[in-house]
């Protein structure tokens, strides 16, 4: 059975990131190998939260893991707390990662145009040189932005990415066809691909955007993926239902990591990831669940066989 090694914290409420990534790959056939780089009594949306980082411990794993030569299969990184345990984990990478060792980085540094609040430039240079040995990596469009600019730049494109969609919510449907919706689309999609390309180019490795709301010529929303490789570009869309929900990106994640190491081609990992999050999603909106609880998504685990 291929094994990989899941750096990420761990939180007992909120369905994300480890509880998230473990139940997705055993299911998909993967054994996960979880690094807890934090323990959580929930995750940071709840309003209190008891929070113990795990970055002391790292190295002590490191050297067991060593004694009994694990040699994972894959290797998938997630939330890091700071740019010491970014380091902590990429001396992990640099110490486990093989020739045939496959590497998906989940960038998290932010998003919605917002850095998240443990967002420093030296994590995000940290983040960097851990992208540099991914085969896979899945940010959402705000954390693209900034591996590829940083902080201050990537507000300044952020704003104009931005400036059509406000502008159209402030409008009705008829007068958006009006404005030549379609146009602006199509525009917003082609720069959106042009940043994809450019963080492919210049990481050398799979990039792939993740959450993208791509607004419509009827004033509605859809939900884009964006799949960039160096050579070229593919969309995965889907209506969007609901708002922004804990634990949605660690399961698109975890679908993509099983695929990565069993050797599915990446867009049918994301299309599968798509249809299992949009089925949970519906479900969720219909319960009326909490966004800081997370999606009902064990009901589909059985669709990831």
């Amino acid at each position: 059975m291929k094994k990989v090694a899941v750096l990420n914290d761990l939180s007992g409420l909120g369905k994300c990131s480890l509880t998230a990534a473990i139940p997705v790959l055993s299911v998909m056939g993967v054994q996960a190998c979880p690094l807890p780089t934090a323990v959580l009594s929930a995750q940071t949306g709840f309003s209190s939260y008891y929070y113990d980082d795990y970055t002391r411990h790292i190295e002590e794993i490191i050297k067991e893991w060593k004694k009994m030569d694990f040699r994972p299969d894959g290797i998938y990184t997630g939330f890091l707390a700071g740019d010491v345990q970014a380091e902590r984990v990429l001396d992990f990478v640099k110490k486990f990662q093989k020739k045939d060792t496959k590497v998906l980085v989940d960038p998290i540094l932010g998003d919605n145009g917002e850095e998240y609040p443990m967002y420093t430039e030296s994590l995000c240079g940290r983040m960097r040189c851990l992208v540099e040995r991914a085969s896979i990596i899945t940010p959402n469009l705000t954390e693209a932005l900034l591996l590829l600019y940083g902080q201050d730049k990537m507000h300044e494109i952020w704003a104009d990415l931005t400036k059509t969609v406000k502008n159209r919510t402030q409008e009705s449907a008829e007068e958006t066809k009006k404005k030549s919706a379609k146009a602006d689309r199509k525009c917003f999609e082609e720069t959106v691909e042009q940043i994809g390309t450019a963080l492919a180019e210049q990481f050398q490795t799979e990039v792939v955007i993740t959450g993208i709301d791509i607004p419509q010529e009827d004033g509605g929303m859809k939900i884009g993926n964006l799949i960039c490789r160096e050579d070229c570009t593919e969309w995965v869309v889907s209506l969007k239902e609901g708002g922004s929900y804990s634990g949605t990106g660690d399961l698109f994640a975890s679908v993509l990591c099983a695929g990565m190491v069993k050797g599915t081609n990446t867009a049918l990992s994301v299309k599968k990831a798509v249809q299992f999050l949009s089925k949970a999603i519906h479900d969720t909106v219909l319960e009326g669940t909490d966004r800081n609880e997370g999606v009902c998504f064990e009901t589909y685990l059985h669709e990831l066989y």
